[in-house]
């Protein structure tokens, strides 16, 4: 099993950054890739990004390109998502994902393995 644990959500204003952190511990000898999805009330989850373990590909929701920034340390089974320029329209439960071996896309919640429980992001105007 895997377990990930999210850290970094909370209240900010629109045009405030934050800095969302995922760190998976358990069995994470198998990480074919790490991800953030979110879901904001009445809405389903949506795909956010992406970042492959190795090599370190990304993948980016439209809604987010330029915006937000996935990293990760492969040391730390840890993955980052810098959030900058936030708007009101961000705001959402983010969750970190987990995909043990290739599932055949990245966009779809269904083919990721594990979830973390989530963490509140909150963007007023």
């Amino acid at each position: 099993q895997v377990q990930l644990v999210e850290s970094g959500g909370g209240l900010v204003q629109a045009g405030d950054s934050l800095r969302l952190s995922c760190k998976a511990s358990g069995r994470t000898f198998s990480i074919y890739a790490m991800g953030w999805f979110r879901q904001a009330p009445g809405k389903e989850r949506e795909f956010v990004t992406a970042i492959s373990w190795n090599p370190g590909n990304t993948y980016y929701a439209d809604s987010v390109k330029g915006r937000f920034t996935i990293s990760r340390d492969n040391a730390k089974n840890t993955v980052y998502l810098q959030m900058n320029s936030l708007r009101p329209e961000d705001t959402a439960a983010y969750y970190c994902a987990l995909m043990r071996y290739w599932s055949g896309t990245y966009y779809d919640s269904r083919w990721w393995h594990y979830w973390g429980q989530g963490t509140q992001v909150t963007v007023s105007t």
